[in-house]
């Protein structure tokens, strides 16, 4: 897999907290704030993201870590891994916040989200900032 980029995701439930701890002590850049989910940068290739604990979300996921692969073409890398045995922990779909992503767990129940960048939803184009 190439990956475009490579970014943690920690799923907590002090998205608020997090967000202003990064923005005040280390000048991160918030570019998408929905209240549930917030992606901050730090500069050229440098980001992390904070999400609260969601029902869908895979059960397995003790580290409380997500790391997100943004790739060209994420229905090629789902048919590649799903030809090489490897199942989806949450399913290939379009989501409404601008992606279309699957999930897929390591051994030790590490979340890896694979995504593609889409249009997001109306709904959620206000959370982008410019």
């Amino acid at each position: 897999m190439l990956a475009n980029s490579l970014s943690p995701c920690i799923t907590t439930a002090k998205v608020e907290e997090s967000r202003n701890f990064y923005v005040k002590y280390f000048g991160a850049k918030i570019t998408f704030d929905c209240g549930w989910y917030v992606n901050l940068e730090f500069g050229t290739g440098a980001s992390l993201q904070f999400m609260a604990p969601q029902p869908d979300q895979p059960a397995c996921n003790p580290a409380g870590l997500t790391y997100n692969f943004s790739v060209s073409d994420v229905d090629a890398e789902f048919q590649s891994l799903a030809a090489s045995g490897l199942v989806a922990a949450m399913p290939l779909e379009d989501h409404p916040w601008g992606d279309r992503g699957f999930a897929v767990q390591d051994p030790n129940g590490i979340v890896l989200y694979i995504y593609s960048e889409r249009e997001p939803s109306p709904e959620f184009k206000q959370y982008y900032k410019s």
